[in-house]
């Protein structure tokens, strides 16, 4: 933005309504509720315009689903908004040694952590692939669900058995459809084919880990470094530190998405075995002793690293390179 904003709007977010704080630069404040739907949105755009409010720079922590509809209305709408860690809000307040907690509190919280720490503006990710996220999403919590019928399965009694089973062929086909639909989803779209391309040349990424490292990282340019990735996946290691006596890396920070640290789990454990920028690293850290879970962690960040540099670089996995890194 040129110009310092004349106002910051804070919003807390949930399913169904949504509460903002309207914090002027001179510390007037002034709250209000909205549904979180279309109607709902239109009134916050009405009710802005009725406070004489411009140069706004909106705020709202990143913390579920419930918020990209209204982020991305405001966005279209001209209005700067930015979606951030919630765990950075939670640190303000704790250095405004707030105890209470509302929603109409959370909304100003946010609108004050706008104003005094001036967080970077979000953009909407492409069409294709907010869509693409939506596909994966949708193909996980099916898998999760054939899954429940299955662990029902085992213990049903016999008079539903044959429902159970029925349900779960239809899973089955549902799956399989979603992901032919997420297949040609990528391969109609030119960029996210050549992304595919080239995680594909990466010993430990398969098909079936493919399109969840495409919905999230394919916008790349989104993250300044890996170690940001690393961050943002949630296994970049926690730094321990506390006088002179304890020092050193603990385990993973798991401030993220638990959803990509599941998917980048197993190829991890195969990129171990086949990978020989991971094998290199494995045999290292067998040698100093270290456990086997902190190997894979180790695994999972070493691959986010090769996976930033290969898609940043727009180049297919280089083994000398990967080694060397």
């Amino acid at each position: 933005m040129n110009t310092t904003p004349q106002f910051y709007l804070g919003i807390d977010i949930s399913k169904r309504h949504f509460d903002v704080a309207l914090l002027a630069e001179s510390g007037k404040r002034k709250n209000k509720k909205f549904n979180n739907t279309d109607t709902g949105f239109a009134r916050l755009l009405s009710w802005l315009e009725q406070q004489h409010a411009i140069d706004i720079h909106a705020c709202m922590e990143a913390t579920n689903v419930y918020g990209n509809r209204l982020a991305e209305y405001l966005f279209d709408q001209g209005i700067p908004i930015s979606m951030v860690n919630p765990t950075r809000v939670k640190g303000f307040a704790q250095s405004e040694l707030l105890r209470s907690k509302t929603d109409k509190q959370d909304a100003s919280l946010i609108a004050r952590f706008c104003q005094a720490m001036k967080p970077r503006l979000w953009e909407p990710e492409p069409l294709a692939i907010r869509q693409l996220k939506a596909l994966v999403k949708r193909l996980d919590m099916l898998v999760e669900m054939r899954q429940q019928e299955v662990n029902r399965l085992d213990v049903a009694d016999d008079v539903i058995r044959p429902d159970i089973e029925h349900h779960i062929q239809e899973l089955d086909q549902r799956i399989l459809k979603l992901r032919e639909e997420i297949k040609s989803h990528i391969d109609d779209d030119p960029g996210l084919k050549e992304q595919k391309e080239l995680l594909l040349s990466i010993p430990g990424i398969g098909e079936k880990t493919l399109a969840t490292l495409l919905a999230y990282f394919s916008s790349i340019s989104r993250f300044d470094n890996a170690k940001k990735l690393a961050s943002f996946c949630g296994v970049a290691p926690r730094v321990r530190e506390s006088g002179t006596s304890v020092k050193g890396r603990g385990a993973m920070s798991k401030i993220g998405s638990s959803h990509l640290r599941k998917s980048l789990f197993f190829p991890a454990m195969v990129a171990l075995r086949h990978n020989p920028a991971l094998k290199q690293l494995r045999d290292r850290l067998v040698e100093k002793g270290k456990p086997k879970m902190v190997i894979i962690g180790a695994a999972m960040r070493k691959l986010i690293h090769i996976i930033y540099g290969v898609l940043k670089n727009r180049t297919p996995f280089d083994e000398k390179l990967a080694i060397r890194a």
